[in-house]
């Protein structure tokens, strides 16, 4: 696409106004205007013009607010045709900023992931660690940084794929690690082999577990993996950036057309989109948002626990739900073994309703 005058014109008062605002505009108004030209015109920019519009987004990041860079990173998370270096740009900002970059961005490269690991800080390679398909050469660089966030980010991440040097490494560092013991021990893919040695280390419960599931393969495992992977191959695009009322609109609807599924919540969940993660769940419930919240975050892994059972999110999906959900709010996202072993008997034991239950009385007292 080839600039027009009227283009060029405008790439030009930008830059002057990105230097020297004049009154009544706001460097977020000019930031956000630079990012909108750059996201509509960058085919037709040459280097120099591209340096330019980068130069002026980096001299503005630090004085528009960080609400303004997120909302601009939202927008082009799934965006499929924005100049690659603007993503790039976002990525290298703050966390809070990258974050549905990383997650989602189908721009990203693995040599930009792989640069990424190399060069950013620990939360930015948690986020990388847990998006969707992420590749043995990414997740191998991954387990070779070796911090137990990142570690612990990416045996949740259903959908990684992991190499059987990658899994040894892991295992054995489960040894010291205990978090990593009961997702690692979950993962259907991990061999057969490195599971069983695990048995020398691991809780009692824990041990029973990978004796009663040979090979990982039972029909649990393989649900909660193709419900991962059906929350996570949909274009993330396809669940709107919307405000609470419309939000919650989409949800209704959703439910009116028997639409809403669990699906739907692991989708938005993974996108980060914790409210409506929350009117959704409160929805397949059949209760109100705020006790839903009081009683999900409130309650600990028992109330997660429960709460998935009562709408059908299989065993091998919870730890991702509580995880996500629980970084999502700034939550700790240790589970002890006291919480895993209970967490055992909520989807062994109990049934559906018994789940359901069991919530609304927890929810009445609240």
């Amino acid at each position: 696409m080839a600039l027009t005058a009227h283009d060029m014109s405008d790439m030009g008062r930008l830059a002057q106004l990105a230097m020297n605002p004049k009154s009544g505009t706001s460097r977020e108004e000019i930031y956000l205007a630079v990012a909108s030209l750059y996201r509509i015109q960058g085919a037709g920019l040459n280097e120099r013009e591209r340096g330019l519009m980068r130069e002026i987004l980096r001299t503005l990041t630090f004085d528009v607010e960080m609400a303004i860079r997120i909302a601009l990173a939202q927008r082009l998370a799934t965006d499929t045709t924005a100049p690659h270096d603007l993503i790039l740009l976002l990525v290298d900002d703050c966390i809070e900023v990258a974050h549905p970059l990383i997650l989602n961005s189908p721009l990203l490269t693995e040599t930009d992931m792989l640069r990424l690991i190399a060069q950013a800080d620990v939360r930015h390679q948690e986020a990388l660690a847990s998006r969707p398909h992420i590749g043995i050469p990414v997740t191998d660089a991954l387990v070779a940084a070796g911090h137990e966030s990142i570690l612990m980010a990416l045996v949740r991440n259903a959908t990684a794929r992991i190499s059987e040097a990658s899994y040894r490494s892991l295992v054995e560092k489960s040894r010291t690690i205990a978090g990593l013991q009961e997702p690692l021990a979950h993962r259907p893919d991990l061999p057969q082999l490195l599971a069983d040695a695990m048995c020398e280390w691991v809780s009692g419960a824990l041990k029973t577990f990978i004796k009663t599931h040979p090979k990982m393969t039972s029909k649990a495992a393989d649900r909660g993996v193709a419900a991962a992977v059906e929350a996570v191959k949909n274009p993330p695009g396809t669940v709107p950036d919307t405000s609470t009322d419309s939000s919650q609109k989409l949800v209704d609807k959703l439910a009116t057309s028997g639409q809403l599924k669990t699906g739907f919540l692991l989708r938005v969940l993974g996108q980060g989109q914790i409210d409506m993660f929350d009117m959704a769940f409160a929805r397949m419930l059949q209760v109100d948002v705020a006790g839903f919240r009081k009683v999900f975050y409130g309650g600990g892994a028992r109330n997660v626990a429960l709460s998935c059972r009562a709408v059908g999110i299989d065993r091998a999906v919870f730890t991702t739900v509580f995880n996500l959900s629980r970084q999502s709010r700034r939550m700790p996202t240790i589970l002890a073994k006291t919480d895993l072993s209970i967490v055992e008997t909520i989807f062994t034991a109990i049934t559906r309703q018994a789940a359901q239950d069991e919530l609304s009385r927890a929810m009445a007292s609240a």
